[in-house]
């Protein structure tokens, strides 16, 4: 008879913690807890485990070891490129990411995919670049391919924001609905009465989320009805999209904006037609991003906590490349009323 060596399964049965905490421990990542390390060293001992010197090697790579893929509708480069990293969102993203990164020598290798001749050539390009890992950042889920395309070709991922079709793929996300409803709550506060909505897209998990649930918070309010005005997450979307609810509701005293690009172009325009912010309307942006400081008055917003979410996507990856039987996680993060000037 043979006797199979220990996993890293047996070692987690042990020291009476997760096959992730274990992979930690293995790879020597720093986030984790003294006494668990002592815990599963033991264990480690106990067992006679040895590391999978291979999936190691994945982990400690110095270079060209993860992808951070930025995925985009097809459109000219320029467009793409001054739309991801006009947006200060990107940049948050990324400083979670890298910051996280560093202590293991790695550095994430940028990857613009804009087109589904790039998105069917992503696969054999990451096997080319020796990339084991990817970060996920879809502009357009509900079009995207590629969460699925990536877990069926076994590369761990993970992705920035839920996918909007299913797949057993990684992904960190914020309580959208749960933001929204505390952006409800603060204009009704204020003694808004006739409050509208400037929305996401509609075709992105996140758009649905936070317009319904600042319509059902609304509605908890007693506010039957609330215009809705869909933009694209950009700030020339948010001016579009403001100018169409002053033509229905010229009325409005609060406004909801689904993120804090729109909020910005939201702000121009109810400037410019005379509107004074908060005192004839009060707005909530979403994001706590940069931009929110630089709005004149300043924006009262909701936050995600993106640098710790990018941080997150970065161990899940890490996690998965040192064991790539684990199973797909989610982590939701919640979200946070921020008030400044604006409401």
């Amino acid at each position: 008879m043979t006797t199979q060596p220990p996993t890293l399964e047996d070692v987690a049965r042990v020291a009476g913690v997760s096959r992730a905490t274990v992979s930690r421990v293995v790879n020597s990542v720093r986030n984790v807890d003294p006494k668990l390390r002592e815990t599963v060293e033991r264990a480690i001992a106990d067992t006679g485990y040895v590391p999978n010197r291979a999936a190691r090697s994945l982990v400690t790579r110095r270079t060209g070891g993860i992808a951070l893929v930025v995925s985009e509708p097809e459109r000219h480069v320029e467009a793409f490129t001054g739309g991801v990293f006009g947006d200060p969102f990107f940049g948050r993203v990324v400083e979670g990411v890298v910051a996280h990164l560093r202590p293991h020598g790695l550095h994430p290798l940028l990857m613009l995919v804009d087109s589904d001749e790039e998105r069917a050539k992503l696969v054999p390009k990451l096997r080319q670049e020796q990339v084991s890992g990817v970060l996920l950042i879809s502009l357009h889920p509900a079009e995207d391919p590629l969460p699925r395309t990536l877990t069926d070709a076994g590369v761990p991922t993970a992705l920035f924001a839920r996918p909007a079709r299913p797949a057993p793929v990684c992904y960190v996300d914020v309580a959208h609905q749960d933001g929204a409803r505390l952006a409800a709550d603060r204009l009704v506060a204020r003694g808004c009465h006739r409050v509208a909505t400037i929305a996401g897209p509609a075709g992105t998990p996140a758009g649905q989320d936070r317009l319904a649930g600042f319509r059902d918070a609304m509605a908890r309010h007693g506010h039957a009805y609330v215009a809705v005005a869909e933009g694209d997450f950009t700030e020339h979307g948010g001016e579009r999209a403001m100018e169409r609810l002053l033509a229905e509701e010229p009325g409005l005293d609060g406004l909801f904006v689904a993120n804090d690009l729109m909020a910005y172009g939201a702000l121009t325009v109810l400037r410019e037609a005379g509107k004074r912010v908060p005192a004839d309307v009060a707005v909530v942006g979403f994001d706590d991003s940069r931009i929110a400081l630089s709005c004149r008055p300043r924006l009262t917003t909701i936050r995600q906590p993106v640098e710790e979410m990018g941080a997150a996507m970065a161990r899940m990856v890490l996690d998965r490349m040192a064991d790539p039987t684990l199973r797909a996680e989610s982590v939701i993060f919640d979200p946070e009323l921020v008030v400044r000037d604006s409401a």
